[in-house]
């Protein structure tokens, strides 16, 4: 009887499960998840309001996109090297409360935002917004490494990559809600009562986060010999990334990836508005709000789908995004190009359900292919590049653009640059403007946007090659298999 027992302990001790009961991890994946969706309505609120929030500020396209780009992603990418390095030693589920609890307090403050006067200095609201969205991306820095750590010795190999599929919902649920509350919120009251509404709340769940989840032991779910509390160098964790090639082609993929999706989230209730003559509110609640719904869907699907077929085609978890990413282009090019407002939300939701994939795929390669000891490094190398790149730059290259193509655009139709600026035709002010500049700005206001979204959707055909070539060195790099 003992022999038996001793030998059923010996195979569970083989198969490890993850840490904790079925339910607990269940409700550890839900509190991550919850977090993670908090992290995105706070990060992606500023998208949603951008139609009011603009013409009040009297801001360009490029300093919108330098709001909610690389303002945001700077200290955002800069920061999360080194919380990581410390989530691979330290206390993760501390370090993750202090961090929501600061995003919440500056998301507060971003609908604060004044000019204000320190003596004879005169700081304008722009500056202030921008320092507050500063602060935002120094708590959320502290999210996603520890997060995937955390989810990495709650669940066992086999079991991870749904589990990260079902994290990654964070992204896409946190844009849903985000639009879904900011966009009433603001329709209803104003764009600084929204950032209130959705930041408060950040500061209770940071408490319950701290009070419910219990901290597992680190590698838990590894085989056993593997454990290690030796704290590892960022030199040691690139030497080990160095070695495979399917960790950086992944990287590329999906940082391209970032710099589309990003870039085309954060302009989409103004292109909305602009181009089918709708209220912020509505751009949010009856187009972003279901695309938002559809892409998580797609995310959940895409993670799902590959974790049924690892087990045979290790692969799928590279080549289901890369078809993903592929299919989006046609759908985004005529979601954006269609006069249409039905048309214009159907090829957006198509275009978001397909394309998600490659979230919970870069999560799950960015993990397997290196060793337990530099798993939160690596997953903060890998956000270190996509955000810096994706998101630091997405935004501001199609408000750029967008700028770009609204100047010259005005100077075809005989208006020099200095005589006609952005925010004279939006419809609150247009009225002011001369007969013929009016003309101007039906012809230009809305079609310069467009055209930076058409692009920046092509590129998504860039991401979808390098996922394809992460697929074919897959095989040689991958390490995490059980």
């Amino acid at each position: 009887m003992t022999a038996a027992t001793a030998s059923e302990e010996g195979k569970a001790s083989d198969q490890v499960t993850g840490f904790g009961t079925k339910r607990y991890r269940t409700y550890v994946l839900s509190a991550l998840t919850l977090i993670y969706i908090m992290n995105f309505v706070d990060r992606g609120l500023l998208a949603v309001v951008g139609p009011d929030l603009v013409p009040e500020l009297g801001i360009s396209d490029t300093q919108f996109g330098l709001l909610t780009g690389f303002g945001f992603a700077l200290l955002y990418t800069i920061v999360g090297l080194p919380l990581a390095r410390y989530a691979d030693a330290a206390h993760r589920v501390w370090i993750m409360s202090v961090c929501v609890a600061l995003w919440s307090l500056m998301t507060v403050l971003c609908g604060l935002a004044t000019e204000i006067t320190i003596g004879s200095v005169t700081i304008g609201a722009f500056w202030v917004l921008l320092m507050c969205r500063v602060g935002v991306g120094i708590g959320e820095a502290g999210c996603t490494p520890p997060a995937n750590s955390l989810i990495a010795d709650y669940y066992a190999p086999r079991d991870r990559s749904q589990a990260l599929g079902v994290y990654a919902m964070g992204v896409t649920l946190g844009t849903m809600f985000a639009n879904l509350i900011g966009g009433w919120v603001t329709d209803v009251f104003d764009w600084r009562t929204a950032f209130i509404v959705v930041g408060l709340p950040g500061l209770l769940i940071a408490v319950v986060f701290k009070l419910t989840v219990k901290e597992p032991p680190r590698g838990y779910t590894d085989p056993k010999g593997t454990q290690s509390t030796e704290r590892v160098e960022l030199r040691e964790a690139i030497r080990e990334l160095t070695t495979k090639p399917a960790f950086w082609l992944m990287t590329a993929g999906a940082t391209i990836a970032s710099f589309c999706g990003y870039g085309i989230s954060s302009f989409q209730s103004i292109f909305l508005v602009r181009a089918h003559e709708i209220t912020t509110g509505e751009a949010a609640i009856w187009i972003n709000t279901p695309v938002s719904l559809s892409s998580a869907i797609g995310t959940f699907v895409t993670g799902w789908l590959a974790t049924r077929l690892y087990k045979k085609h290790p692969g799928a978890i590279a080549w289901l995004p890369a078809l993903g990413l592929a299919l989006s282009v046609p759908f985004y090019v005529f979601a954006f190009t269609t006069q249409n407002l039905l048309f214009a939300a159907i090829g957006l939701i198509i275009g978001g359900f397909v394309k998600y994939g490659y979230i919970a795929a870069q999560y799950t390669i960015g993990q397997g292919v290196v060793s337990m000891r530099v798993r939160a490094m690596a997953t903060a190398v890998l956000l270190f590049i996509v955000n810096l790149i994706g998101y630091g730059f997405g935004p501001l290259f199609i408000g750029f653009i967008s700028d770009i193509f609204f100047v010259s655009g005005a100077i075809e139709l005989g208006v020099a640059a200095e005589e006609l600026t952005r925010n004279q035709c939006h419809p609150r002010a247009i009225g002011e403007l001369s007969e013929n500049l009016q003309n101007v700005c039906g012809a230009v206001y809305a079609q310069s946007l467009q055209s930076a979204m058409v692009i920046m959707a092509i590129l998504y055909a860039a991401s979808s090659l390098f996922f394809v070539l992460t697929w074919r060195r897959l095989d040689k790099d991958m390490v995490d298999r059980n």
